[in-house]
């Protein structure tokens, strides 16, 4: 089997300044993040918010819903790729981090493309089904416990042939130690299990930033 190539940060600093120019807002954001400790941690990659904008130019992607947008990195960078038309909706339960990121979106001059709902996602997921929304693409990194909640409440929202991306789910590499069993590497575990076998979509993983699973509604 062929290996991967093992991406350090210097590898993954290499790959950003030879691939695509970030918008000063973007490296703003994260500048802000490297600034918070461990917490920067809760950044997607660089390289994944690039891939992320390359899905949506190709798939023509309009309407995107997030959920976990931390201090907006993700969002506006979903933002800045759709079209005139297109448009994300955000939902995180944390105000303060929610403030810095519509901060940031107002800098940015793209606030008028991106709600961003402030509570706890399952209850607004319903709410959107409620209201018979409809999503292209729905990117999921929030808190992993209730990672398959959030999946089988947002495939109801997914539109025919729509995206969902779900980030973390390859934890460091921890999913493959057997010699670890905490809690939180057993919940994702168990999440990609389950993706595994559902039959309503096709999938894969690809060993992006943290890993990010892609699933395609059949």
């Amino acid at each position: 089997m062929t290996k991967n190539i093992k991406i350090d940060e210097s590898l993954e600093k290499y790959i950003s300044d030879n691939s695509y120019d970030l918008h000063p807002v973007q490296k703003e954001i994260i500048e802000y993040n490297n600034s918070l400790g461990d917490l920067k941690k809760m950044q997607i990659s660089v390289t994944q918010a690039y891939f992320m904008q390359l899905l949506i130019k190709i798939n023509n992607v309009k309407q995107i819903l997030e959920i976990g947008t931390f201090t907006g990195y993700s969002a506006l960078s979903m933002a800045l790729a759709v079209k005139e038309d297109g448009f994300v909706t955000c939902i995180d339960k944390n105000r303060d981090t929610s403030t810095i990121a519509n901060n940031f979106f107002k800098k940015a001059k793209i606030n008028n493309k991106i709600d961003l709902i402030i509570g706890p996602a399952i209850e607004n997921l319903n709410n959107l089904i409620n209201k018979k929304k409809s999503f292209d693409l729905i990117f999921i990194d929030a808190d992993k416990e209730n990672y398959i909640k959030y999946y089988d409440l947002t495939i109801q929202l997914l539109s025919s042939k729509g995206l969902i991306l779900i980030d973390n789910v390859l934890w460091k590499g921890e999913v493959i130690n057997n010699n670890k069993n905490d809690k939180m590497t057993n919940i994702i575990r168990e999440f990609n299990t389950y993706i595994k076998n559902d039959k309503r979509i096709e999938k894969t993983i690809l060993p992006i930033g943290d890993g990010i699973t892609i699933c395609r509604k059949l």
